[in-house]
């Protein structure tokens, strides 16, 4: 599988406040763009492959969720996420 529960951690820890902090809106932006990252590789040789297409388009929407309201209540997190992950916008 491609994602450990080491690299869930490792993620966590990097952009979380600790590596158990599974809740923060930081923490679940890394994983949903490591997701992204890894289903976007699967789909440039599967191009096919409509179910991942789909599963990749929800999370795209889950990740802007997140970062829209991390936007309206913090600019400062928001700003210091999307320089982290090097997302556009």
């Amino acid at each position: 599988m491609y994602l450990t529960a080491e690299k869930k951690e490792e993620l966590f820890s990097q952009y979380g406040k600790s590596n158990k902090d599974t809740g923060s809106a930081e923490s679940q932006i890394s994983l949903f763009s490591y997701r992204i990252n890894h289903l976007t590789e699967h789909l440039k040789k599967n191009h096919k492959d409509f179910a991942t297409q789909r599963a990749l388009i929800k999370l795209v929407g889950k990740r802007r969720a997140l970062l829209d309201y991390l936007k309206r209540k913090d600019i400062e997190r928001y700003r210091s996420i999307i320089k982290a992950l090097n997302l556009r916008k």
